[in-house]
């Protein structure tokens, strides 16, 4: 007997009224901003919503009717199309990952949406939307089915509200409220609002420019620094509310969070490759970090990077930890050179330095583009404008050539590479530095380049492909004399008909 073809959940049609938001937000603006008396293109803007509305939802109702899904013996499979019906269908065994998420409204009327994927370039098959309950049900077949196992210690980390503290530590306090109100304002623009004659805005602007520079330009940036460490940490809570990282068997490492929007992705152990410790700048000085995990099947790059966080900003040790969980590390018996649960492979004495030529390549990187140009432009326009921003090149220069100079030593510091046991590990970055642990055996190819300078200085970059995460981790400017040998040693056989061995020649 076949089996049967299920139905998605019939609320499914009343998510497609959830757009309605924004329309009638930027209605409401309006006659806010006119004083109740909108005018004929509002009236016209109106009109088009409904209509679109109107078809939207019509087209949503036949979507649903004419959507199926089953899970046979052998496969997992959807039946869908508006005018031309059409039939995809995914191996179980292949199934790699199955993510449940659920928006604002989802949650509400009680739904969620499961992704089912197999890694690879259009494997992948969604439901939008099922009953919750329904959506957990599916996920545990579908897992099961696809060969899961019970772990033995499945929890690593749970949310905490102490890790707020670590949201604003990131250059996204300053760029997130210039995003949001640039966003407000083009919002305002396209509806015919012109912001600068709204009474509060002239009038801000007006005190602005009458007040003392010396005073206003601090208070203005006060002001904004606040707005983005609030908006940070509202952002970090809707994005972490409800953590949970843990496995949810012994092959499937599973990350749950989100307050709105509700996120759950699951990563399969054999796609699993290693992780990266990242530590921007700011973070970094709080002695904070966060982790990805570095694995295949979550889709493309940019959807990769969102989804393979497994642990928020985060006091560094907790990160170690949860590093060495994911890998399945303890330094034990069986793979003494793996860096333990306290991360001892991830400290700056435990990875091999590079060479002085790379510090030299930085500073004069750093010096040459972040002083003479900002300090040539300031002189120009004193010499046209004001004898005033001569004071300021001066000044510039003098403060910004020591500070590029610690960042270039910083980024020297920063550079590292090591094997530890079954694990490569590579570190690079001062903005934003990475420390990425690999399985060796994922290791796929390794890419040695160079340029004109580094060759004179000696320097390579060898870059290692993996399939997952970024699908490539550089080891920037190491010695050229040693790239070679390192990469083999590191992931012997790959490179072994390229090297010439004394008992060769």
């Amino acid at each position: 007997m076949s089996t049967p073809w299920r139905t998605l959940d019939p609320r499914t049609v009343l998510v497609h009224c959830a757009w309605l938001g924004a329309p009638l937000g930027s209605l409401a603006l309006t006659a806010l901003a006119t004083g109740g008396r909108p005018g004929a293109r509002a009236w016209i803007t109106l009109g088009v919503v409904g209509a679109v509305f109107a078809c939207l939802t019509t087209a949503g109702l036949i979507s649903w009717r004419r959507t199926r899904y089953r899970v046979t013996a052998d496969s997992f499979e959807l039946s869908s199309g508006l005018f031309t019906r059409g039939l995809r269908a995914i191996p179980l065994h292949r199934v790699r990952t199955v993510d449940l998420t659920a928006n604002p409204v989802q949650r509400l009327l009680g739904l969620a949406v499961l992704r089912a994927g197999t890694g690879g370039h259009g494997g992948e098959l969604s439901l939008d939307a099922l009953a919750r309950p329904e959506a957990v049900r599916l996920r545990a077949e579908l897992l099961a089915r696809a060969g899961a196992h019970d772990a033995a210690e499945p929890l690593l980390a749970t949310a905490d509200l102490r890790r707020l503290r670590y949201a604003p530590l990131t250059f996204w306090v300053f760029g997130g409220v210039l995003a949001t109100a640039g966003a407000l304002w083009r919002v305002l623009d396209g509806i015919g609002v012109e912001p600068w004659r709204i009474g509060p805005v002239r009038r801000a602007f007006q005190e602005f420019g009458h007040s003392a520079l010396w005073l206003t330009v601090p208070l203005a940036l006060l002001a904004v620094t606040l707005l983005g460490v609030v908006g940070a940490v509202a952002l970090y809570a809707e994005n972490w509310w409800n953590y949970r990282l843990e496995w949810a068997d012994a092959d499937t490492l599973r990350v749950r969070r989100g307050l709105f929007t509700t996120r759950s992705v699951s990563v399969e152990r054999a796609r699993l490759r290693g992780v990266t410790l990242r530590e921007p700048l700011l973070l970094r000085m709080g002695g904070g970090a966060s982790v990805r995990a570095v694995a295949g099947g979550l889709g493309d790059r940019e959807e990769n990077r969102r989804r393979s966080v497994v642990l928020p900003p985060a006091p560094r040790a907790e990160a170690l930890r949860v590093c060495a969980g994911v890998l399945g590390t303890g330094g034990g018996a069986d793979d003494p050179g793996a860096f333990g649960r306290s991360g001892e492979a991830l400290d700056a004495d435990a990875l091999r330095p590079h060479p002085r030529a790379a510090l030299r390549r930085r500073v004069v990187r750093a010096l040459a583009w972040a002083v003479p140009l900002p300090t040539a432009a300031l002189a120009v326009l004193g010499w046209l404008l004001t004898p005033v921003l001569l004071y300021c090149a001066a000044g510039y220069a003098l403060s910004a050539a020591p500070l590029a100079y610690a960042l270039a030593r910083d980024a020297h510091r920063g550079l590292g590479h090591g094997v530890r046991g079954r694990h490569l590990v590579v570190r690079s970055g001062t903005f934003g530095r990475e420390t990425t642990v690999l399985e060796r055996r994922a290791v796929q190819a390794w890419t040695f380049t160079d340029t004109p300078f580094g060759r004179r200085n000696g320097l390579v970059t060898a870059t290692a492909a993996v399939a997952g995460g970024e699908d490539g981790y550089r080891i920037r400017d190491m010695s050229a004399e040693d790239a070679a040998v390192f990469a083999d040693g590191a992931t012997p056989g790959i490179l072994a008909e390229f090297l010439a061995h004394p008992s060769t020649r």
